[in-house]
């Protein structure tokens, strides 16, 4: 093959390594699966309470809850209410969840709980139409004064940001004058914020956030300003005119609907409590996705007894690459192109001491009786047919020994092809035969070597984590494969053969 002829070949072995790991760079960036076993990951768990008297009517309870806070991703929530019908109600862009019950009377008390995952990526969703302002009516000499401090930080801002840092600065008491004194003294300070904002042309509305310190019981929500700059909803303290979120700071209520409303009670009131957990990352992507509807990406998807049965053939690629790498560039001789492989698989389900002993059984038990076989003078078939008969009765037969011995794990040899020991122990027989024993030695030691080391790679943790939860990468695994299969070279076992010509001085 000429070098011109070889440059498609190397296009696709690129391709195939590239998609294989860009596959997996998006499927940890999107769907946040941990590169690395046993990570963790921290998880907000906030408790919304709500007490009120009932007046021995039909209640109707509705709470405003967040559905996607910016700097924070929902991943569950749930309602704790014995006796309530509970729905989570959306619209109009406000989601609230709502307790329905009839004929209530006396204290009740429910309960709203949500998980929360701290993400600097996440932001709220989108609107489905741009916020519009309203003009707000003041009588003199109130609308004299609104026009003169809002023609003053007009004169000192540019954008609408801005614009209300220098308003709520010129709002605050160190300095204040006539005019903002007259305003704040009959006006709520926020609400006249709001106002003032609106009547300039800039929307803006208030939030509620929830402060989030570990294990707090009965907090209450802060209240924020928020406006609209054309692009996003930008919030804003309104005693320190410092813009953005706080980075523990959860917004549970955006806009101008209500925390709170109770038909059919009085006397109402929320209070908030938390707490910080950690979960493995691995089961928060899950859960991530699966919720999303990416539940097809992931071998989770799969009962319970495919997974298991996946995540060992997946390992088989990793198994593969090592012997391709043994014999092609170390020049390792073994029985067998992949039968290193099978015995590698067999040693991850007995681990690997009481599977080397029980394959060494078995096969030097084999070799003994295909001696016999063969001073029959039987047919192969016939041979090869009997052999896997005489395997079958010496792995029970040892299953049977090491399991009165108290050795459970030692005899799970049955993991092994019986088809294939047969005809490795025949090959064996054969190759002893025409090479003699010497070469029996060397090629079993070969393949037992090259299957320890296959072993030792696919019984790695994070060997099986990521061929389970990235097997895109087996795409790469497959390039690397076909490289080797171009490689022409010496193999390094064969430069022993060059040590005569060293040349020393």
């Amino acid at each position: 093959m000429t070098n011109r002829s070889r440059l498609p070949f190397y296009v696709a072995v690129f391709l195939l390594i590239a998609t294989g790991i860009s596959l997996a760079i998006w499927r940890h960036v999107e769907l946040g699966i941990p590169w690395l076993t046993g990570e963790q990951r921290p998880v907000w768990m906030v408790e919304a309470r709500v007490d009120f008297d009932a007046t021995n009517e039909s209640v109707l309870a509705s709470l405003n809850v967040p559905g996607q806070p910016p700097g924070f991703r929902l991943l569950s929530e749930q309602a704790a209410s014995p006796g309530y019908g509970f729905s989570i109600i959306e619209k109009s862009g406000n989601r609230r969840a709502e307790w329905s019950k009839r004929d209530v009377s006396g204290p009740q008390t429910l309960y709203f709980k949500a998980q929360f995952v701290p993400d600097a990526s996440a932001e709220s969703g989108p609107l489905s139409q741009p916020p519009t302002t309203r003009r707000v009516f003041w009588e003199e000499p109130q609308a004299t004064a609104v026009r003169e401090i809002l023609e003053q930080a007009k004169a000192r801002s540019s954008t609408p940001e801005s614009m209300t840092r220098e308003l709520i600065r010129l709002m605050q008491p160190d300095t204040r004058t006539q005019n903002t004194t007259l305003l704040v003294a009959e006006e709520n300070y926020l609400e006249l914020l709001v106002d003032m904002l609106n009547h300039s042309g800039i929307p803006a509305r208030t939030a509620d956030g929830l402060e989030l310190e570990d294990a707090r019981r009965r907090q209450k929500l802060t209240t924020f300003l928020q406006i609209y700059d054309g692009r996003q909803w930008l919030t804003f303290d309104p005693q320190t005119a410092e813009q953005g979120v706080p980075e523990n700071l959860l917004l549970w209520r955006e806009g101008s609907a209500s925390l709170l409303d109770v038909v059919g009670g009085d006397n109402s009131e929320v209070g908030f409590s938390m707490l910080r957990q950690t979960v493995p990352a691995l089961q928060m992507a899950t859960m991530q996705f699966e919720s999303a509807g990416l539940g097809f990406l992931s071998f989770y998807e799969l009962p319970i007894e495919e997974q298991s049965m996946f995540r060992m053939l997946l390992l088989l690629p990793l198994g593969a690459l090592v012997v391709a790498f043994m014999r092609i560039v170390i020049g390792i001789r073994t029985s067998g192109t992949f039968m290193p492989v099978l015995i590698a698989v067999a040693f991850v389900q007995t681990t690997l001491v009481p599977g080397l002993i029980a394959f060494l059984s078995v096969v030097a038990l084999g070799l003994l009786m295909r001696g016999y076989l063969s001073s029959l003078n039987l047919l192969l078939v016939s041979r090869i047919s009997a052999l896997i008969i005489l395997v079958i009765f010496i792995t029970a037969g040892l299953s049977i020994i090491g399991y009165q011995m108290g050795f459970n794990t030692g005899m799970t040899v049955t993991f092994f092809p019986m088809v294939i020991i047969a005809w490795t122990i025949e090959r064996m027989s054969i190759l002893w035969e025409e090479e003699g024993g010497r070469e029996v030695l060397v090629q079993g030691t070969g393949s037992l070597f090259v299957a320890i080391c296959a072993y030792l790679l696919m019984s790695a943790p994070l060997a099986g984590h990521l061929t389970f939860n990235f097997p895109e990468l087996h795409l790469s695994i497959l390039g690397l494969i076909l490289l080797m299969g171009q490689y022409t070279g010496y193999k390094l076992s064969e430069l022993k053969r060059f040590t005569p010509m060293k040349v020393y001085d």
